[in-house]
């Protein structure tokens, strides 16, 4: 029989994470996840709250129940601890409520950006996948047709001797944030990250059905991709497993060419 998929666990503020994906930062995080079942970790910068252990729950920070939507995700970790151990997740989105909050970070509004650019909103899923591991060897977080069909992509794609690798997945809200954070950081002003970043709350990525591809040996999101076989190959063949190139030359959005990024759409979409 196979195994059950592992499945990431979604709120606003905290991701619980199956046991065994994360990666220790110090040898008691190690003996810790290495017993855990599950990890609550903040979603705005990475930190592990406490782990599910087999006597119960342990924090890891001071002053847990003080943590921003800790008795969300403590709700819905008992709730899922509660299920038979085959039963998936049920769907859902999370709602749009803290975006603003986000977008003010950045100066942003909301109804004059999604009129620029025709960018729609886009929700988090309330759990997510695992498709594998992308190029770094970081877990692949995707909706469940997604991550389906990505694994069956890949898998004809090896049939032909292409290799795709996967670069990036699934981005939170607070992710696609820190991507803006760093770059200002950098010295980038918002009006030049957003010619190649979607502002936080519009990106495809947040929605668990776009993947960032490659292939060994080519760096990771460059133009240049556009010139190997796997993109000749996925020009032909990602239509069969419902992946489209969403960024073409010249697309109605102002975002520059991405030959990279790949979403899947259900059939009948377009």
């Amino acid at each position: 029989m196979r195994n059950a998929p592992h499945h990431l666990l979604n709120t606003p503020d905290i991701e619980i994470w199956p046991g065994g994906l994360l990666r220790a930062r110090s040898n008691h995080d190690a003996r810790l996840l290495a017993r855990a079942s599950h990890v609550l970790r903040r979603k705005s910068d990475g930190r592990y709250l406490a782990v599910q252990l087999p006597r119960g729950l342990m924090p890891l920070i001071t002053r847990l129940p003080e943590e921003p939507g800790i008795e969300l995700a403590l709700n819905l970790l008992d709730a899922h601890l509660s299920q038979p151990s085959r039963m998936p997740p049920p769907n859902g989105e999370l709602p749009l409520a803290q975006l603003q909050q986000r977008l003010d970070q950045l100066g942003l509004d909301s109804s004059e950006y999604s009129e620029q650019t025709g960018l729609p909103l886009v929700a988090e899923p309330a759990h997510l996948q695992l498709a594998g591991f992308d190029r770094y060897r970081r877990p692949l977080w995707l909706t469940g047709n997604a991550a389906r069909s990505w694994q069956r992509m890949q898998h004809a794609a090896a049939i032909d001797d292409i290799a795709l690798d996967a670069i990036s997945g699934y981005r939170s809200h607070d992710y696609q944030l820190g991507i803006f954070e760093r770059k200002r950081a950098r010295g980038l002003s918002v009006a030049d990250i957003l010619t190649v970043n979607a502002a936080p709350g519009y990106s495809e990525h947040h929605g668990g059905n776009a993947l960032d591809i490659s292939t060994p040996g080519e760096p990771p999101a460059e133009e240049s991709f556009e010139h190997t076989a796997a993109f000749d190959w996925l020009q032909r063949r990602a239509g069969d497993f419902h992946f489209h190139m969403s960024y073409p030359r010249d697309n109605p959005h102002g975002i520059v060419y991405e030959p990279w990024h790949w979403c899947w759409r259900p059939a009948g979409s377009f």
